[in-house]
């Protein structure tokens, strides 16, 4: 399904989205990134993970500079938790970006098998590295992957956006997102797009 589909569907399954696709357009297309850049794609999404984005933005740069201008695999083994640690990382995250290294270069954590495999068996190879959750898993599904159909209902700003829209007193909860899901099969990641857009449409009025 074509972006410009996408959007189409989704007004045509909640009207309420309307205004915001005429003022939005329609969704990025996205490809999948290449076998050797998804370790670095899932680090990104590690350090994201809880933080606030200037936040988080600051601390990736670190990595990456700490890495020579490229996160591989390789590179966070030589450097080890401590030294990420220094850049601005919790315990957690540090351990959790180590070990993943290590499960990929066992294979327990397959990257090139991951565009083989449905949503939900990725997201239970991703997570099952401590320290990642599935947050992480689907922002890598989403952004990584170019999944078409991932709905992260735990993440605050698809709450906050879908809260914009329908214009409600109180932020949606989890739940009701869920509920609401069925609706929207097949263009979920389209969807998300759109609640990101309604908060940074709703700053930028400010």
């Amino acid at each position: 399904m074509s972006p410009l589909e996408a959007a189409k569907l989704i007004v045509k399954r909640d009207r309420a989205f309307r205004p915001l696709v005429k003022l939005a357009g329609h969704p990025p297309r996205q490809r999948a990134v290449a076998v050797e850049l998804r370790y670095a794609a899932l680090v990104r999404s590690i350090t994201f993970q809880l933080l606030a984005t200037n936040a988080a933005s600051t601390i990736h740069q670190r990595i990456i500079a700490l890495c020579d201008g490229q996160i591989s695999v390789l590179r966070v083994l030589e450097i080890g938790p401590d030294e990420l640690r220094s850049v601005g990382l919790s315990s957690t995250k540090a351990r959790a970006m180590v070990e993943l290294a290590e499960c990929v270069q066992e294979g327990r954590v397959n990257l090139a098998r991951h565009g083989r495999m449905s949503d939900a068996a990725v997201v239970a190879n991703v997570s099952s590295v401590r320290g990642i959750g599935p947050w992480t898993a689907q922002m890598y599904l989403m952004f990584t992957l170019a999944r078409p159909d991932v709905w992260p209902t735990g993440d605050y700003g698809v709450r906050n956006g879908w809260t914009i829209v329908h214009d409600l007193d109180e932020l949606v909860s989890e739940s009701e997102l869920r509920n609401v899901s069925e609706d929207f099969v097949g263009v979920r990641t389209a969807l998300s797009w759109y609640c990101w857009r309604a908060v940074d449409l709703a700053k930028a009025a400010r």
